[in-house]
């Protein structure tokens, strides 16, 4: 059928390629950002260093599965490390055109294009896009796992689409711990939808059992690679989690250990480290789409829109009129946002990443909102055409425009014009970021190869070391604790292989005031005053060898 190109469509596409090319611009800079530098390119930086995926028991992010993280290989090999943040960002566009291929079935282009638009501008998407991450490979393979349960249904049940929404599926658990939601959730949607909707009475019941747990196993068979490996190393094939299941305890080990610290949700932590009232804490569902700040832990590490929120509503107006298929669509979108979010607000401290597969369902029906009020008999027609066109023209301007104030701010913390101009060099740009970086070069410049670093308070950040890093900071607290002076605790780190520490000072001084023994402290002084030699220091980072 031949489109009529408007005018809506042609602003549409030229800002989709706007939002593009800007994304693109932010990503043009090195890596700087924590999960990358502590997992998405540490630990595939050093599987091309050993030739081959092994186990590396002091990282446990190693054991996370891999799957975009495998993908990064390619680039990496070729020391290309701005390149990862481009296969990344893939994801985005394949998700976009996910949305712009739904909506135009359901809707019609322009809202087809504004929706693939929204997304591709939503804070959280741009910052994800701008980095080494996976998040976006998690939103597009549990958005088309969706997709293929709607074709499913629509079908008549056969199963080839249930097959490829399983798929999709395992690729979500391979790429991260998180899809264990998604394939809980669309596991029991297939269960109940079967037994909803379709007409066969007899062992209808169990026909819709085992078409869920014929979805399950496609989407756990898809994911064995990444179980069967953890299971050969830890004996639990989703390491870390469940440890305690997968390998409990001895009962020598639990009357050896002392009893467990008693353990602070993350709702009482908000409660206590945040003054946030009970209320006021029960309404994280809700707040996450109108509070949200990058780098902050009490505003969600992250910001969405609360458009998210407000446009759905407006979805389910006239839904008994619409067709049985748009129904159960409709209404799987809604509970797979719903719980998922719920889900992730119950299990985990809030962070906007841990819940972002909701994003282009929640998308999907905010559009779907904005066609209802705009559609001939629709919620809007009561008013005068004239005043609902400007009425929904300032909720997609304001809209959007929230969207770009953000990509704006972006541009100027990113600041890629200063890197690609040839203002600061490579070398300059990161450590602007990362503080810590003088010391990795002094390092790897100056120390031998078979030198082996301790990282003291460095956050697990590792990828910019040439030489070998760990970073056991108990290590440190337990040589304290248990050294009658500084040379025991050079004899531990020594006996342990290290020949250096490469350390944070706001870090150990923290530990030292806030949580260390007297005894602890003395003995750490006689170890840094007599034990150490200070090869380099920079901005609060040092490098000290350790004497034998």
């Amino acid at each position: 059928m031949r489109t009529n190109i408007s005018w809506r469509h042609i602003v549409f596409a030229l800002l989709i390629a706007a939002g593009i090319g800007w994304i693109c611009l932010l990503s043009a800079v090195p890596p700087v950002d924590r999960d990358a530098l502590t997992h998405h390119l540490f630990i595939t930086k050093l599987y091309l260093l050993h030739s081959g995926i092994y186990e590396i028991s002091h990282i446990p992010f190693s054991y996370y599965p891999m799957n975009l993280d495998l993908l990064y290989l390619i680039p990496l090999y070729f020391n290309k490390d701005i390149t990862p943040k481009y296969i990344h960002f893939a994801f985005a566009l394949v998700t976009g055109i996910l949305i712009f291929r739904y909506l135009v079935r359901r809707t019609d282009t322009a809202h087809a294009l504004l929706g693939a638009l929204f997304f591709l501008t939503l804070p959280l998407v741009v910052r994800l896009s701008s980095t080494v991450y996976v998040d976006l490979g998690l939103i597009c393979f549990l958005f088309a796992a969706l997709l293929y349960l709607f074709k499913w249904i629509e079908s008549g049940f056969s199963l080839r689409p249930l097959i490829i929404s399983g798929i999709w599926c395992g690729l979500a658990l391979g790429t991260k711990y998180n899809g264990l939601l998604g394939l809980f959730l669309l596991g029991t949607f297939v269960t109940f939808v079967y037994a909803r909707f379709h007409t066969e009475k007899k062992y209808g019941s169990l026909k819709a059992a085992g078409w869920g747990m014929l979805f399950i196993f496609v989407s756990l068979a898809v994911f064995s690679p990444w179980m069967i490996r953890n299971m050969a190393w830890t004996g639990n094939p989703v390491y870390p989690l469940y440890n305690n299941i997968f390998n409990p305890p001895t009962a020598s080990t639990v009357t050896k250990e002392k009893p467990p610290a008693p353990r602070i949700s993350h709702f009482q932590l908000r409660h206590q480290v945040y003054q946030e009232s009970w209320t006021w804490i029960a309404l994280l569902p809700i707040r996450v789409f109108f509070q949200g700040k990058d780098d902050s832990h009490q505003y969600f590490d992250g910001r969405t829109s609360p458009f998210l929120l407000i446009l759905p509503l407006f979805a389910f107006v006239g839904f008994r009129q619409r067709p049985r298929q748009e129904k159960a669509e409709m209404l799987l979108m809604l509970f797979f946002s719903v719980l998922l979010l719920l889900f992730a607000c119950l299990l985990a401290p809030v962070r906007v990443r841990y819940f972002s597969p909701i994003l282009p369902p929640l998308v999907v029906l905010s559009m779907f909102g904005l066609y209802n009020i705009q559609k001939p008999g629709g919620l809007g027609a009561r008013l005068f055409d004239p005043a609902r066109k400007w009425a929904v023209f300032a909720v997609v301007a304001i809209m959007l425009g929230m969207n770009a104030a953000y990509m704006v701010e972006r541009f100027k913390k990113n600041r890629p014009l200063d890197y690609l101009s040839g203002k600061l060099t490579r070398d300059e740009y990161i450590q602007i970021f990362r503080p810590e970086y003088a010391a990795f070069q002094y390092a790897n410049e100056n120390l031998k190869p078979d030198a082996k670093i301790f990282g003291l308070y460095m956050g697990g950040r590792g990828y910019y070391s040439d030489r070998y890093i760990a970073f056991p900071d108990a290590l440190l607290h337990r040589a304290a604790r248990e050294a009658a002076s500084g040379k025991d605790v050079a004899a531990t780190m020594t006996g342990s292989g290290f020949t250096h520490i490469l350390m944070n000072y706001a870090g150990l001084n923290f530990w030292l005031n806030e949580a260390a023994s007297d005894h602890d402290r003395q003995v750490l002084r006689q170890f840094f005053e007599s034990h150490v030699d200070v090869l380099f220091s920079r901005e609060g980072y040092g490098l000290l060898k350790i004497k034998s």
